[in-house]
């Protein structure tokens, strides 16, 4: 008997061109374009025959495998699956199977998991409840209202959030046919016409950041703090960068000759590579902080082969009586970035443009950003320099660490 399901999840999503068996008469076949589709060859009364069952990764190695047994078993019993399919009536989905086909087909090209998790999150905390089991091409705007009311004036942005994915699951279903072109979620020319804009309702919270006139107290009294969180704030707030930047950071990025960190695009919020100047404190900070056999991670973790835990600056600052409701301000780590952009403003005489690609800023003017080629490395380097003399006015040009 021939073995089936040879095939794994990985192996199909890495494949290059070419044709792949998993058994039984499924086969992938990958284009030359990268391409790739499912193909089901059966033998009905004597004669070989070949039928598609739709391209990856909208049809999964399961779906492919699922529908393959059931066209073979159609083909045993003397059915014609291909013609038995043309007949069939279109299985309309409900929509959170509609929303779970969605998320399948889109996850690969999403950020990180996390974006994915939202996605499912999002969809199960709000939409669910109110459409979940409703056949996609029943939903309608009274529907889609009935989700984004209760929270459209609380919880503004993450209203905005359900609504466009919503948006996009329901374009989803009507390119399969399954509903009419006419989306109930569509916010131009629709929902824009029901609904306050965001930007009228929206109460922005921006993260608390420490005024730039009081970082250079906080840097003398975090330098006296040897610990790995210490450490990886202090790094933070010289280099400007975020918060997962830092704690994720690798050795291997890290040039010490030439005294730069390269952030990979995968782990920039733009998606494009960032250079960042080190100085001599930055420097002297990863001298101190040790290097660990199987652990890449410039600040490791207690756990084998991790980074610091997400929560571990916030938690420091927390420690020295800083956060929500806490003595001594309510400032959180990322906001040491509006820290660093408020002096660059109003004390340092560098010109906006060298700031806005310190903080790895997309360039909103596209005529600008399509002229735009450098990353202004040298001026920011200096930049940077400048930044740190002024977190240690009276240092004397020497580097504490």
């Amino acid at each position: 008997m021939v073995a089936i399901h040879r095939l794994t999840p990985r192996k199909v999503s890495t494949a290059k061109q070419g044709k792949y068996e998993d058994g039984g008469g499924l086969r992938l076949v990958v284009g030359a374009s990268g391409s790739k589709k499912w193909v089901l060859r059966f033998s009905l009364k004597g004669k070989r025959r070949e039928m598609g069952l739709g391209a990856y990764p909208t049809v999964s190695l399961g779906d492919a495998r699922a529908m393959a047994a059931e066209y073979r078993q159609q083909a045993a019993d003397g059915t014609d699956p291909i013609k038995a399919r043309a007949v069939e009536p279109v299985r309309i989905p409900n929509f959170t199977t509609c929303a779970a086909r969605y998320i399948r087909a889109h996850r690969k090209g999403w950020r990180n998991h996390k974006h994915q998790r939202q996605w499912v999150s999002t969809m199960k905390t709000y939409a669910r409840p109110t459409i979940g089991d409703m056949s996609v091409d029943e939903i309608s705007t009274e529907d889609i209202l009935k989700i984004l009311k209760p929270i459209w004036n609380t919880k503004t942005e993450t209203a905005k959030r359900v609504q466009g994915r919503i948006e996009n699951i329901l374009d989803y279903a009507s390119a399969y046919k399954w509903r009419d072109p006419n989306n109930p979620a569509r916010w131009r020319g629709h929902l824009d016409k029901l609904l306050p804009k965001p930007s009228r309702v929206k109460n922005s919270r921006h993260h608390p950041a420490m005024p730039y006139q009081e970082v250079a107290r906080f840097m003398e009294e975090l330098r006296i703090n040897q610990s790995m969180s210490a450490l990886a704030l202090r790094f933070l707030i010289l280099t400007a960068t975020r918060t997962s930047e830092v704690l994720k950071a690798e050795w291997a990025e890290i040039d010490l000759k030439t005294a730069v960190w390269t952030i990979p695009a995968e782990r920039m919020k733009a998606r494009r590579e960032h250079r960042v100047p080190l100085t001599k404190e930055s420097l002297a900070i990863l001298g101190k902080t040790p290097k660990i056999h199987g652990n890449p991670y410039v600040f490791p973790g207690s756990r084998s082969n991790r980074p610091l835990s997400n929560m571990a600056l916030l938690q420091l600052m927390r420690g020295m009586g800083y956060g929500v409701n806490e003595d001594r301000g309510d400032y959180v780590p990322h906001g040491f970035r509006s820290s660093f952009r408020d002096w660059s403003g109003e004390v340092s005489s560098y010109p906006r443009d060298v700031a806005e690609m310190a903080l790895a800023h997309t360039i909103q003017n596209k005529v600008e950003a399509a002229y735009r080629r450098g990353d202004l490395f040298e001026k920011r380097r200096k930049m940077m320099d400048d930044w740190e003399a002024y977190l240690k006015p009276n240092a004397n040009n020497s580097t504490a660490c």
